[in-house]
């Protein structure tokens, strides 16, 4: 069986360990929710302060020339651009990942009704991202479209001459099971449909290749694994050949072509420049630009490849250990063992306290998440991201660890470990 020493010689091995000192990290603490958000990296404080004191405090309004706040969004896209498969100019960072999947699905459907008016219906994944499930249900009941929501193993058949647009979420949020991105976009393709691509639970966290492959539309968050701070602004991208055809919905005057003639018509900017509306929030890109440098700062280390190996390696040493150490006591396993089906978080089961044991690895300095199952098909789940930039091997013991005693203690029956968060 692997031992403590075992992963700390792992550690002592680990090409992207001295990446740890990017960020600020809680003593005594094992933070296995980076899924949800992201560390602070330790360049964020005096960033963030530089941007309010000088460049806000000082130089005001000149901040927009002399700082270079006008540009920002590009600046930031074009970082982001780098993790995701993304050209240069073709990624933005604005807005909430929300409010841009409202961008570009708008776009896709009037895309898709140009090309093949008599599609109307959306398919999706029935355990996708609850907001982008809402997004498109607005969206249809406004256009006259119906959302179609299948299984995962039903997505292909589901794939007709009905179907403008296939939109999911490449890492599923819940299970942390990974799409196939190349294989399910040429199936659309092929079936004549438009690809969305929500990135949330991706970016950061696992290779992507939009422009590999063929995607049409994306979005994606920035305080999750971009570790941009809570409420960091998100990222959009349109493939080049869509990005001009059509307005998206919110023609705010940062997506005008000239903003600053300030004409009373709308002139759509090109690109993706037009994916922005209002005036972008400077502070939060400070510091989602912080965030983002310490993915690029993995370069040097092998990329995102490198970042891929070692979290397969975290996620691959959790399961085992969980299984080794932890049995007997209705653990069950939610996420995907084959490395090609995972992303970066393990989701476990059980019938009874999956809440309440969360709530007890926190208050020993495990934090992870909780959960709650649909109903049907999903059960509750004790969730754990593995953010590769600050996670060692040794802290995969650890966890474990606390969850063996957590367990068979039965400490997470206390009554304070029962009470329920508005957050969970």
């Amino acid at each position: 069986m692997t031992t403590q020493q075992d992963c700390i010689a792992l550690d002592a091995q680990d090409p992207l360990r001295d990446l740890r000192q990017l960020f600020t990290l809680p003593e005594a603490t094992i933070y296995l929710d980076g899924n949800s958000l992201g560390v602070m990296p330790a360049a964020a404080p005096a960033r963030v302060a530089d941007v309010v004191t000088r460049e806000w405090g000082s130089d005001l309004i000149q901040s927009w020339n002399k700082n270079g706040w006008f540009a920002m969004p590009q600046k930031v896209g074009d970082k982001i651009a780098r993790l995701i498969g993304a050209e240069p100019g073709t990624v933005v960072a604005t807005d909430s990942t929300s409010v841009n999947l409202f961008k570009v699905l708008s776009a896709a459907l009037h895309l898709a009704a140009a090309d093949h008016p008599t599609r109307k219906r959306i398919v999706s994944e029935r355990s996708n991202f609850p907001t982008d499930l809402y997004i498109a249900e607005a969206l249809c009941q406004e256009r006259g479209y119906e959302l179609v929501l299948v299984e995962p193993e039903e997505i292909a058949g589901a794939l007709n001459d009905q179907v403008a647009v296939l939109m999911l979420t490449h890492v599923n949020y819940r299970t942390g099971a990974l799409h196939d991105m190349p294989a399910v976009t040429a199936a659309a393709h092929a079936a004549g449909t438009l690809m969305v691509w929500d990135l949330a639970h991706s970016a950061g966290a696992v290779p992507v290749d939009l422009t590999g492959a063929g995607a049409d539309y994306a979005v994606g968050c920035g305080y999750k694994y971009l570790n941009g701070g809570p409420g960091a602004p998100a990222f959009v991208w349109v493939n080049p050949k869509h990005a001009d055809r059509f307005w998206q919905p919110l023609a705010g005057w940062w997506g005008h072509a000239t903003p600053f003639e300030f004409t009373p018509d709308y002139r759509p900017a090109p690109g993706i420049t037009r994916y922005q509306c209002g005036t972008q929030p400077m502070i939060s890109l400070a510091a989602l630009e912080c965030g983002v440098d310490t993915l690029l700062a993995t370069e040097a280390h092998g990329g995102m490849a490198a970042l891929r190996s070692k979290s397969l390696a975290l996620t691959d040493l959790f399961i085992q250990l969980v299984e080794e150490r932890c049995g007997g006591h209705g653990l069950g396993l939610a996420t995907p063992r084959e490395h090609a089906q995972r992303g970066s978080q393990v989701c476990l089961t059980r019938d009874e306290g999956t809440y309440a044991i969360v709530q007890a690895l926190i208050a020993r300095g495990v934090v992870g998440d909780y959960r709650a199952g649909d109903g049907g098909r999903h059960k509750d789940i004790l969730r754990f991201g593995f953010t590769p930039l600050y996670i060692g091997f040794v802290d995969v013991w650890n966890a474990v660890e606390h969850l063996k005693q957590v367990l068979e203690t039965a400490e997470w029956q206390r009554p304070e470990f029962n009470r329920k968060h508005a957050v969970t």
